[in-house]
């Protein structure tokens, strides 16, 4: 797992031509002006803009993927995101489905503040939990920008 500010990525392009991709998108797009939804970057690579009221406590959803890493990106906001590692063989609730490349795990203890014009990267051994309030919920525009795994 991997957490900066956007202004940093030219450290992080070199982890491969996906995340190369993702950064470069992130830093050279308006995300004022785009609109929301799917965008296809090439090479299986694909970003997804959406905003959304974050969840509370109890609508905490844990999650892994095995084909895509997640590069998460807060254009407006801040919001919390739960992180434990796949090895620490947290409790499976939902079995991975490979068509919808995700699995779901009961809730971990551990999260990290992400605020505006910071980024992550979620690798398939990072289970996380996204878009979580910091106390009251609020408004968040976020990036996804899937890349596959090499």
């Amino acid at each position: 797992m991997i957490i900066d500010q956007l202004t940093h990525a030219a450290r992080y392009r070199g982890l491969s031509r996906g995340i190369e991709a993702a950064l470069h998108y992130l830093t050279t797009t308006d995300f004022n002006t785009i609109e929301h939804g799917r965008h296809e970057l090439g090479d299986g690579v694909f970003a997804i803009v959406e905003a959304y009221q974050t969840r509370t406590p109890e609508q905490e959803v844990w999650e892994s993927h095995r084909k895509y890493i997640d590069v998460q990106y807060i254009a407006h906001g801040s919001e919390r995101m739960g992180w434990m590692p796949l090895s620490a063989q947290p409790a499976v609730t939902e079995p991975y489905d490979t068509e919808r490349d995700v699995a779901f795990y009961a809730p971990g203890k551990d999260s990290l503040i992400v605020r505006e014009k910071f980024f992550t990267v979620f690798y398939p051994e990072d289970v996380h939990a996204p878009g979580l309030a910091i106390g009251e919920s609020s408004r968040v525009v976020k990036v996804v920008v899937k890349v596959p795994v090499a």
